[in-house]
């Protein structure tokens, strides 16, 4: 019998799955919710923390909360026969935000301790690589873009050992985090050697320009496990590739967008476009997109969060909708000055809350959704929604996951992604080239 082996991946967003597919994501971790991840036939399981939205100390209670939820959880499943052996790591963003190393300590508190963890932010698809210890987009170091001066998880080096020394407030020294470089990672016959030379419970800067050389990785990782070591990763999409090699995606792009939904009388039910996002290159798109005839934009003002009425706006969207044109419901441009990460975080969360009950209440009008932004695509999912678990159908574009939200097609649109006319392809994509 093959053995049975899960990946299970904490997501401090929901956009991290966006190199897999055929796998269910968690919004619970309740004993049944993680039992039937646990069960389902796919060699991953997404749990969608969030944390990314949340302060470092709740952060840090959640991650707890999930591995106290997953350890007799895990057990259940090897007792059933589920599982021979499990791996868990915590996917993060590829431009480096997060709560680094905040999230893999509690894995290692709570789930290890493990000989090391691999810190491998390479997203191949979205242009992020990492050559020589320095992480780039697509060929400029990252602490160089507008997301390293993120006002909540700045930072000023590209270079991952130094990026360490920084995020830990140098309680893990740049000299201490050994690399896995290129040239280690070809040669993939001492891979295994490597990694176990590594100092225990060291951070690892993993190198990545190439697939191959992630798979390799994961091949290694792999053999060692099989001998009792123990592993974990803070890590973007493209090392979750190399860990789990799937096959190609049953469904291609057009047929992802053909499960747009349809009235009893097989015409499609329209769309809507949520725009949350803050980062230059979202405004970027949002910009674009409104350009086109087929969309009407409605804008909420930040500054007025406290005064907005749910059904007024409902209202506006209903007019879009009786028009023909597609809302792109999106909240107003540039930044507030607030005085503290708290008060930033609630304005945040208070506006995705908002934007998710909006399109919650017109859900069974709609037949898709593209959501840009990972918190606005949490909140729907969960608060708007009210799913405790998406299943998550592929790619309608590199990058750009389609997950069935109680049936809804809603396509998760990271913040960081892509280029100016990225959103109006994937809504065009669902549309039909219209």
């Amino acid at each position: 019998m093959a053995e049975r082996f899960k990946l299970i991946v904490l997501d401090d967003d929901p956009t991290g799955s966006q190199t897999v597919h055929s796998c269910p994501l968690l919004l619970r971790w309740d004993a049944s919710s993680l039992r039937r991840g646990l069960a389902h036939p796919s060699p991953l399981l997404f749990v969608l923390a969030n944390t990314r939205a949340l302060g470092a100390d709740a952060a840090r209670t959640r991650v707890r909360e999930i591995c106290r939820a997953l350890k007799p959880a895990l057990a259940w499943a090897q007792a059933a026969g589920h599982l021979d052996r499990w791996m868990v790591v915590s996917r993060g963003d590829s431009t480096l935000r997060g709560h680094f190393p905040l999230e893999v300590e509690v894995l290692h508190e709570e789930l290890g301790p493990f000989d090391a963890t691999f810190l491998a932010p390479a997203f191949l698809p979205g242009g992020r690589t990492t050559v020589d210890g320095v992480h780039l987009l697509d060929g400029q170091p990252v602490h160089t873009t507008p997301f390293a001066r993120d006002r909540l998880f700045g930072y000023s080096t590209s270079h991952l050992p130094a990026w360490v020394e920084q995020k830990s407030g140098g309680r893990i020294p740049a000299a201490s985090v050994p690399r896995l470089t290129g040239a280690e990672l070809d040669a993939a016959s001492a891979l295994e050697h490597r990694l176990q030379a590594l100092p225990h419970g060291c951070v690892v800067a993993v190198d990545g320009q190439r697939i191959e050389q992630l798979q390799a990785l994961g091949t290694a990782i792999h053999g060692l496990s099989r001998q009792g070591r123990r592993f974990t990763a803070q890590c973007a999409a493209s090392l979750i590739n190399g860990l789990v090699p799937l096959p190609p995606q049953p469904l291609s792009a057009q047929g992802l967008a053909a499960l747009r939904r349809r009235d009893a009388l097989g015409q499609p039910l329209p769309g809507l476009v949520l725009v949350g996002s803050h980062v230059p290159l979202a405004d970027a798109q949002l910009e674009r997109l409104l350009q086109h005839s087929g969309c009407a934009g409605l804008e909420l003002p930040v500054a007025r969060l406290a005064h907005l009425v749910d059904t007024e706006w409902q209202e506006r969207l209903q007019d879009r909708l009786r028009a023909g044109t597609t809302p792109v419901l999106y909240t107003s441009r540039g930044e507030l000055s607030l005085g503290s990460e708290a008060e930033r975080r609630r304005l945040g969360l208070a506006l995705a809350a908002l934007m998710a009950r909006l399109v919650g209440a017109l859900a069974p009008q709609l037949g898709y959704v593209i959501s840009k932004g990972g918190i606005t695509s949490h909140t729907l999912l969960e608060q708007g929604l009210q799913c405790d678990q998406v299943d998550l159908q592929g790619q309608v574009m590199p990058g750009l996951s389609l997950v069935l939200a109680a049936n809804l097609p809603v396509v998760t649109f990271p913040g960081n992604l892509g280029d100016a006319d990225s959103l109006m392809q994937a809504w065009l994509l669902m549309e039909g080239d219209r």
